[in-house]
């Protein structure tokens, strides 16, 4: 009976990876590997999985492209508190992608709450030296593209260890970047000026951030705690991940579609982006399973590094700059694997208006909308040496997509696996309206 039982598992995972091996795909890239920082053992791992995922798919041509990555570790030790005199509050913390750590010592020091770099400089010196910031701006629940919302508080996390600094600034928390009321703290980079001392920097939960600010009395016993064993490493050899279909009268022309193969150290890296990851490999295995002939030669890449540092993205486009390759579009998938809603359009305006016509072959895929916006962070280098060159950014549902993005929630539960199929299918069908629309 146990044979019996066991035997039919196995068919029923055949059947669906048969059914949607987009799915199955992502299934591998999260349990199997998990999170995979630039540097990292796991970053490797994906390399070799993604190469063997675009052989075993029948791509025509599989290759690796080397990149040096930066390789920075949160380490062991994360921890941070709040001591007053009515008790002890432990927070939901992620370090910084970039921090320098506490070395051996523990900050201990008094909080202040701002919510902007004006309000910071209106501060000074004299409020702000010795003391952790606190940079607490929400992001702004009225926009539908949450990706607005993002852009509008995104400032505080890149760039508000270095302007704490300024002013003496001992360390800072910042409020993660989410617009979800919980305890996960979302991690993301930070900057550092080279002129100006480097302070920790954490992202603390919106709960906590809330709970901060409400609590903060002024009271001298106040105190926040904070360790971290974050470092940095030498640079370390990784690689992009290309796969191709050959075009048959374009050859030497090329259209790209990708994603970024590497994820922060946190959650499994579901949404952001092995989404993309799987959207890109299954959009081009599709073209070739319907047995669709190419014009132009189509092509499919795993980027490395974009999550801090984008050496990836700007390794590609110097190398095809390098080999005179004709890059005549680029997609990215880098948004999540929710439902598919629109295209964004990084390109000429007349050019825009006129991939109009697409609209009714993309509707039953879910696809409603083709705008003018942005195209994403690893196909965007392949502007500086062509600039006319029309960029292309899949842009799902994205109302929960910050619910998840660089947290410990990120993971393969969090994706539905109809939507994530909806999205290569999605995917596919702009590859094959570009490649014929560029023939013309």
């Amino acid at each position: 009976m146990k044979k019996l039982l066991f035997s039919a598992a196995i068919l029923a995972s055949a059947s669906l990876q048969a059914q949607n091996p987009a799915y199955e795909n992502l299934r591998y890239l999260t349990k199997t590997i998990g999170a995979r920082l630039s540097g990292s053992e796991n970053a490797q791992k994906a390399v070799e999985w993604g190469k063997k995922v675009m052989e075993d798919s029948g791509f025509d041509t599989v290759y690796l492209q080397p990149v040096m990555v930066p390789h920075w570790e949160r380490g062991k030790i994360e921890s941070a508190f709040i001591h007053s005199k009515e008790g002890t509050r432990v927070l939901s913390v992620k370090t910084l992608g970039g921090s320098v750590g506490t070395a051996d010592t523990l900050i201990r020091a008094g909080i202040v709450e701002v919510k902007s770099f004006t309000e910071l400089e209106k501060l000074g010196r004299e409020k702000i030296a010795g003391k952790v910031v606190l940079f607490n701006r929400p992001m702004d629940p009225k926009f539908k593209d949450t990706f607005k919302a993002y852009s509008g508080a995104v400032d505080q996390r890149g760039d508000g260890a270095w302007q704490a600094a300024r002013y003496g600034a001992v360390a800072v928390m910042v409020r993660s970047m989410s617009l979800k009321q919980d305890l996960f703290a979302h991690t993301g980079s930070l900057h550092y000026k080279d002129s100006i001392p480097r302070i920790p920097a954490i992202a603390v939960s919106t709960t906590d951030a809330d709970w901060i600010s409400q609590n903060l009395t002024g009271d001298q016993d106040q105190k926040a705690v904070i360790k971290l064993s974050a470092k940095w490493y030498e640079d370390a050899p990784s690689y992009n991940v290309i796969g191709e279909l050959k075009g048959s009268t374009k050859r030497n022309e090329i259209i790209v579609i990708g994603g970024h193969l590497d994820s922060w150290d946190v959650g499994e890296g579901a949404h952001d982006d092995g989404a993309g990851i799987v959207h890109s490999i299954e959009a081009v295995r599709l073209l070739k399973a319907e047995k669709y002939k190419p014009k132009h030669t189509i092509r499919c890449v795993l980027f490395m590094n974009e999550e801090n540092g984008n050496r990836g993205g700007q390794r590609y486009a110097f190398v095809a700059d390098s080999l005179k390759e004709k890059h005549v579009a680029a997609i990215e998938s880098d948004r999540g694997g929710f439902a598919p809603e629109s295209f964004s359009i990084d390109g000429d305006t007349a050019l825009i208006s006129k991939w109009q016509k697409f609209l009714p072959a993309l509707k039953p895929y879910g696809i409603s909308e083709i705008y003018a916006g942005y195209g994403g962070v690893d196909i965007g280098p392949l502007k500086k040496y062509n600039p006319s060159i029309p960029l292309v950014g899949f842009a799902p549902e994205s109302t929960h997509y910050f619910d998840y993005h660089h947290a410990d929630s990120d993971r393969l539960e969090a994706v539905d696996p109809k939507e994530l199929e909806d999205g290569a299918k999605a995917c596919s069908k702009m590859i094959r309206l570009l490649d014929n629309e560029m023939s013309r």
